[in-house]
């Protein structure tokens, strides 16, 4: 599809201001060093457990209810205010170290991930099929993922002469200074309301029977869009099958993630030489996102490939118990990132209503829902058989997804 002239500098201005948004929303400084603070605080191993489970929690409380609020007021509201909710939780951080502060800020930080999430990507998506440009969504997404890591690369970097310079209190000031931008850049979205064009898969729901969004009086209200988003994943098999595939590709791989300090640890890597591995890997996944409009020329069966590959190398870089298997590991998640912006792009590209942001933030919660489940199951099989081997058994899932994917219901 060709983007008419005139409006090419809106998608470009649309593009700039995702890209400056993603970047900065992860540009925080306190990520490499939050764990530290808090045990400089006293806090045990248990209780900082107990930290994330909060912030799961509240993440998948609030998932459904902020993208159905998207929905029925404003996306760009919810997308000014998340960041906004970050900052005041690591502003509670730095200026009253304690667990009932710390226990806030995460509960601050969930919801504001929860505003954001769904929010983005309906706005998104929505502007630019506004702008005939709905082809352009997955190199938008694919590279708004690669800004998302060069923001966490970049606060790896700046983390350590900052907290040099004034500790924990100037690391908590650039973090909250970096949220403020986002706000302000979340400011500049466009939005724009148009009611719903009959297009809907032959299975789903038809868009003329679903209320009226637009700007204004007539807009739906909360339960509205949380009846009309339900709506279309329960009628629409297609719909339901995209939203499924968004968890199964994205849970599994977004908590090993979190490990793979651990994996790097436990095939003999000094301390030192660490942050070098998991740069590689963010490398791997920076690449995978940009190479999205490729990936988008992918049939089933090459999609189902991309998934049998990550795994198989996901398994062959852990197993192999050396640095060099990071090479393997680095090319595992960039396919895995691919994997998940082409699950967001079918997912966009299937929902027919106007209730977008409720939908994804029902994707978005079936994958926190699995990432909580992912991480009680690793800790039990981590501890009984060591990291490289939880790693090999743990992406045996992506082998029963992709044959799901080969039968042609997904």
């Amino acid at each position: 599809m060709l983007v008419a002239p005139a409006r090419v500098p809106a998608t470009r201005r649309l593009a700039a201001t995702l890209y400056g948004y993603a970047f900065l929303t992860d540009l925080v400084l306190l990520y490499p060093l939050y764990v530290l603070l808090f045990a400089d605080t006293g806090l045990s191993v248990g209780q900082i457990s107990s930290l994330f489970v909060l912030w799961a929690a509240a993440g998948i409380v609030l998932e459904v209810p902020s993208g159905v609020w998207a929905d029925a007021v404003s996306r760009r509201l919810l997308l000014c205010l998340a960041p906004l909710l970050a900052a005041a939780g690591f502003a509670l951080w730095v200026l009253l170290p304690s667990y009932p502060a710390f226990a806030a800020g995460f509960l601050l930080w969930g919801a504001g991930g929860a505003l954001r999430s769904g929010a983005l990507e309906a706005l998104v998506f929505t502007e630019l099929q506004r702008l005939g440009a709905a082809d352009r969504y997955a190199r938008l997404i694919g590279r708004t993922r690669t800004a998302e890591v060069l923001g966490a690369v970049g606060s790896g970097v700046l983390a350590g002469p900052v907290f040099a310079l004034g500790g924990y209190l100037a690391v908590g000031a650039a973090s909250v200074a970096a949220c403020l931008l986002a706000a302000a850049v979340a400011a500049r979205f466009p939005e724009h309301r148009p009611p719903p064009t009959p297009s809907a898969a032959p299975d789903g729901p038809r868009a003329g029977d679903e209320p009226r969004e637009e700007q204004g009086d007539d807009e739906p209200g909360w339960l509205d869009s949380l009846r009309v988003g339900l709506r279309e994943v329960r009628a629409n098999r297609r719909v339901r099958a995209a939203v499924l595939l968004v968890a199964a590709v994205t849970a599994i791989w977004g908590g090993l993630d979190e490990y793979t300090g651990l994996l790097a640890a436990d095939v003999g890597m000094a301390e030192v030489g660490v942050p070098l591995l998991l740069l590689l890997v963010w490398a791997g996944m920076t690449v995978g996102g940009l190479l999205a409009p490729l990936g988008e020329r992918l049939s089933h069966r090459g999609y189902a490939g991309l998934l049998v590959f990550a795994a198989a190398a996901t398994a062959a870089g852990a197993l192999l118990r050396h640095s060099a298997g990071f090479v393997l590991l680095a090319a595992a998640f960039a396919a895995f990132q691919l994997a998940t912006v082409l699950a967001d792009v079918r997912l966009q590209a299937r929902i027919a209503g106007p209730a977008r942001a409720t939908v994804t933030s029902l994707a978005g919660m079936a994958t926190d829902l699995t990432v909580v489940v992912f991480y009680g199951g690793y800790g039990l099989l981590a501890g009984a058989v060591g990291n490289p081997a939880a790693f090999a058994v743990a992406v045996l899932p992506y082998l029963l997804v992709a044959l799901w994917l080969l039968t042609g219901r997904a």
